[in-house]
């Protein structure tokens, strides 16, 4: 037995590597399992080239976890290493056998270790750790390394079959979650579930059917447990692939999620590789960033699901993989690190998804505008986020009417400017933000030949406020943000059926009953309208919610709003001017003013209840 001290710059390397190296200590897993794989792939090359003679056999990664000896053991079948390259290999710490290998073999090898530390992630959950290895070579003798942490090891001569390492871990008290079999496994699904050599966990139990018909028996049979997709779809080709095949990868990926509504093939070799396949959920109008839904691989070794650094921000929103070999990583792999690659795939992404939308729109219209609801939330967002974005896919955008008909913007503005444009010669888009509650509104604008778009999200604030910005030609106004014959705001204006006498009375019934500070503007409009409306001033309100989408206390601002009342109505010219109790003008005022109330929904509570019972003495009275 040899006895030597690991070369190391510093007296002891392992406090430094549990402290500083490694991020989360879960992914020694990782590590060490990725390293099995290189140690495979570089064996299949080499066999590949004529290097290495023979049946390569049986290629499995092994994990063996022994919780009553409290050893946990990653075995591979790959190119093992003779007495010469261990001690090249595992004590030269950060000397990288797989750079080594791809510097030799780089046109051949697809090789995932860039980093000489990952094995020693190892000692973040060990006392000692023990490799047995043999080479692939003919008449090399095997070889057992072992270290409990100290800068010291031992090396001996073993007797060993099988070509290939086996790494055992003697694990530490404090991190015996790690031979728990749930643990492994759940490990194994994180971290390895698509790696290209297959991966062998235990066992698992299946069901065979015996006979027919009554006498068909369910039998159990133990099979081999893998954990892994070695060939998963986005490595594939995109023209040998089905939208069955798309789907069941989304299942592998989402097993509870609902089908995804489209989705996008990354493939590109140049300037940078990457590869992977970007799925576009249902947001089903809702912007819950859904974080941590897409997945960044390096040559199939998962890396980590926060993407940030290569993925916009309003691309969070989608789900899927992404893969290459080109990201810069950090000795962990668990932070990305500012390389210019990473802008370049960033772009790349972005123009996909941008390309992807406008050519659904061009190719399939009909089929688009189904799928708006679901995809119109994340193209106004990142229409918002990205300048560039905005401009690729500004032409694929939508807004749809009251009526369910969708518009490009540049279409919708088309349809409306002959009737809809004021005396400014700006273009006037109303919208709705809620159908139901603003029906009422609705309606009266269009009786008065006006269309009214939907826009309902809480995005739209800043998306039509985007839009007035570039466009400068349209603006956009509530459809109660004034009675409809101001939404336009055209010269003409109809007159009141009422004299201007008549008309002081009813201002000055209304000021003394709600109050001084109460804005009351009488308006002749058409008798079909309701009696009393309260409009609510587009630029304050737009204000207060955008405030109040990045999270600022609207409270202490009161809820501004105006009166107005129809001159033309005859609940007005004829019923309030000709009561003579002035106690019944006042409630009957009053009753007509929580009556608008009520159609903005602002009636609650004791006003409510004062309602309700006003309205059951009035038809009392009959």
């Amino acid at each position: 037995m040899a006895k030597g001290k690991i070369s190391v710059q510093t007296e002891n390397i392992f406090p430094i590597i549990k402290q500083f190296l490694y991020s989360d200590q879960e992914i020694f897993l990782r590590e060490l399992v990725a390293n099995a794989t290189d140690a495979t792939q570089k064996l299949k090359t080499l066999h590949t080239k004529g290097e290495a003679k023979g049946d390569l056999g049986d290629v499995k990664i092994e994990i063996l976890l022994d919780a009553d000896a409290k050893t946990l053991t990653i075995r591979d079948k790959g190119i093992g290493m003779n007495e010469e390259e261990v001690q090249k290999y595992l004590n030269q710490v950060a000397f990288s056998s797989a750079q080594e290998f791809l510097d030799k073999y780089k046109d051949d090898a697809s090789v995932i270790g860039h980093f000489g530390l990952g094995f020693y992630s190892a000692f973040m959950v060990a006392d000692t750790v023990v490799v047995q290895t043999k080479s692939y070579r003919n008449g090399e003798k095997a070889v057992q390394w072992s270290c409990d942490g100290s800068p010291e090891y031992d090396l001996e001569l073993i007797e060993k079959e099988s070509r290939g390492t086996d790494i055992i871990l003697h694990i530490s008290d404090d991190s015996t979650e790690y031979l728990d079999q749930a643990r492994i496994q759940t490990l194994l699904d994180k971290y390895c579930k698509f790696l290209p050599i297959e991966i062998l966990f235990g066992t698992k139990t299946e069901y065979e059917y015996e006979g027919e018909g009554d006498d068909k028996e369910r039998k159990e049979i133990e099979v081999e447990n893998i954990v892994n997709n070695p060939n998963p779809l986005w490595k594939k080709k995109p023209a040998d692939l089905t939208d069955d095949d798309y789907r069941a990868f989304y299942k592998e990926l989402y097993p509870y999620a609902p089908d995804p509504l489209f989705w996008i093939h990354l493939n590109i070799d140049y300037p940078f590789d990457l590869t992977g396949v970007l799925y576009f959920p249902k947001l089903n109008n809702t912007l819950e960033v859904q974080k941590n839904k897409i997945q960044l691989y390096s040559n199939q070794v998962y890396v980590t699901d926060n993407v940030k650094e290569i993925v916009p921000e309003f691309l969070m929103l989608l789900h899927g993989v992404i893969d290459s070999p080109d990201i810069p990583l950090n000795v962990s792999r668990s932070y990305l690190q500012a390389d210019s690659n990473v802008k370049k795939i960033t772009n790349y992404i972005t123009k996909k998804v941008g390309d992807k939308l406008n050519d659904l729109f061009k190719k399939d219209r009909e089929s688009y505008e189904d799928k708006w609801d679901d995809i119109g939330v994340f193209v106004k967002y990142g229409m918002l986020s990205e300048e560039k974005f905005h401009d690729r896919v500004f032409k694929s955008a939508l807004v749809k009417d009251t009526e369910e008909k969708f518009f490009t913007i540049d279409e919708y503005k088309e349809a409306i400017k002959d009737n809809q444009t004021d005396k400014h010669d700006k273009v006037i888009a109303i919208y709705a933000n809620n159908k139901d509650e603003q029906h009422t509104y609705i309606k009266s604008a269009i009786d008065y030949g006006y269309k009214v778009c939907l826009l309902d999200h809480m995005i739209d604030n800043h998306f039509m406020q985007n839009l007035e910005q570039k466009g400068g030609e349209m603006t956009f106004v509530r459809v109660d943000s004034d009675t409809v014959d101001k939404l336009v705001q055209k010269d003409e204006e109809k007159e009141s059926i009422l004299s201007e006498k008549e008309q002081e009375k009813v201002k000055t019934l209304f000021t003394e009953t709600l109050g001084e500070n109460t804005q009351i503007d009488l308006r002749p409009l058409s008798p079909t309208d309701h009696p009393v409306l309260i409009t609510k001033p587009e630029f304050m309100r737009r204000m207060k919610e955008m405030n109040a989408m990045q999270g600022m206390d609207m409270s202490m601002l009161p809820d501004s709003h105006n009166v107005v009342v129809n001159s033309n109505h005859p609940l007005i010219a004829q019923k309030l001017l000709k009561m003579r109790s002035a106690e019944k003008k006042t409630d009957f005022t009053k009753y007509l003013y929580m009556l608008a109330k009520l159609n903005q929904k602002m009636l609650t509570g004791e006003e409510m209840s004062d309602f309700i019972s006003k309205s059951v003495e009035f038809l009392q009275e009959g």
